[in-house]
């Protein structure tokens, strides 16, 4: 077994590098450096096991041997996957059994200092020496621009109807939820831009809330809306006409706090509320 050693400064903070690594819409970017398609399953947590997989259900399984977000990610590789069933051992996957790969981040004033240690037998060296600076330099460009999240669902129904019920505080109290366990106590909304509007969202229980909220940078009625909230991400909405009805597409920078499957699933749910909101009511 030979270990290599791979670096890169990336103009990003620790926390947006760690998301680009190893959220799953970004995973399946920059791994495109090794095979197009590639993917990974696992809960990603400390001691789980994780599936390396190619879209034919080949690739290895390994365990995370140390998670400490936004600091450290190792994986020890421990066996081979043929059409999505680990295999036994065999004198071939004996030769790389038990090799690591560590990614280790380093914050360096406003840089993250990105680091790669991985073990490979000696005829895959030349391979993974080759694909691996490839691979970092995917994750270079994506990590230093917003990653950018798109939710799609398409409605059955006249745009006058999608748009007032879009627009309309009366409405939007009853659809802007991402779960029934949660609602919004009051919203405000004028369409003209540069005016902020205001959703106020509360845990039913009480136990937290919190104001969404945002400026409005463009509108054009019934087809386009824009605008920023507080922390400077942008926000657009899609009115797409269709044979039957509309396609919403709605558009939004990522925060750095979450994965991005996260914040897909959340923000994907109330555009659920909301057509189910106007195919209702």
């Amino acid at each position: 077994m030979k270990t290599t050693n791979f670096s890169v400064i990336i103009n990003a903070s620790p926390k947006k590098v760690w998301q680009v690594l190893w959220s799953d819409p970004t995973y399946r970017q920059w791994t495109s450096a090794f095979q197009v398609g590639s993917y990974a399953v696992s809960d990603w947590k400390q001691g789980s096991k994780i599936n390396f997989l190619s879209p034919e259900g080949n690739g290895m399984y390994s365990t995370i041997n140390e998670c400490i977000p936004f600091e450290k990610m190792s994986f020890i590789h421990l066996g081979e996957i043929k059409n999505f069933v680990e295999q036994p051992e065999t004198p071939e996957s004996k030769k790389w059994s038990g090799s690591k790969e560590i990614y280790t981040l380093t914050k360096k004033e406003n840089q993250t200092v990105l680091e790669v240690s991985f073990d490979s037998s000696d005829e895959f060296t030349a391979y993974f020496e080759s694909a691996f600076p490839k691979a970092l330099e995917i994750v270079q460009k994506i990590a230093v621009n917003p990653v950018v999240i798109r939710i799609i669902t398409e409605i059955e129904s006249p745009i006058e109807k999608i748009w007032e019920h879009w627009t309309n505080p009366a409405h939007i109290v009853k659809w802007n939820n991402a779960s029934d366990d949660w609602h919004t106590t009051r919203a405000t909304n004028d369409l003209t831009i540069g005016v902020k509007f205001l959703s106020r969202m509360e845990a039913k229980d009480g136990s937290f809330g919190f104001d969404f909220e945002g400026v409005y940078t463009n509108i054009e009625p019934q087809k386009k809306i824009e605008y920023k909230i507080p922390d400077g991400r942008k926000v657009s909405v899609d009115f797409i006409k269709q044979e039957k009805g509309y396609k919403i597409v709605e558009a939004f920078e990522a925060e750095e706090e979450n994965p991005l499957e996260i914040q897909q699933g959340g923000w994907q749910a109330i555009l659920d509320s909301f057509r189910k909101d106007v195919e209702t009511n």
